[in-house]
């Protein structure tokens, strides 16, 4: 009898790993392939955001083109100015889908040809 129960005990704790192993290694590869991507490309889309200059041309997410006219830190947002009339209007730096950055410097250097 008492053999009996230790080889009820053990199978039971095999069979108790069996079912736990592969449900633990599913969630690890849920939070590889799902979550350690998406903190990647949060980072990524802060550090874009942070990196907004005045004169780099905006586009938001609800569709908005325009140019970075001014920016407030005191409560994140900015100013954008669209369109040919120059309207002008507010956003939060979390309503930016994409920058596009107002590069002065390489803009003359194809200006002027270089001589040799």
């Amino acid at each position: 009898m008492i053999q009996f129960l230790e080889t009820a005990t053990e199978s039971t704790a095999g069979s108790l790993i069996s079912l736990v192993l592969p449900m633990v290694l599913i969630i690890a590869l849920m939070y590889i392939l799902i979550y350690l991507p998406q903190k990647k490309q949060d980072k990524k889309d802060a550090a874009m955001r942070s990196s907004i200059e005045v004169g780099d041309k905006v586009t938001t997410i609800g569709g908005i083109v325009g140019r970075v006219v001014a920016i407030t830190d005191k409560d994140d947002t900015f100013v954008l100015e669209t369109g040919s009339d120059r309207t002008k209007i507010r956003f939060r730096r979390t309503a930016i889908s994409s920058v596009e950055k107002l590069e002065i410097n390489k803009e003359k250097e194809k200006e002027t040809p270089v001589k040799k």
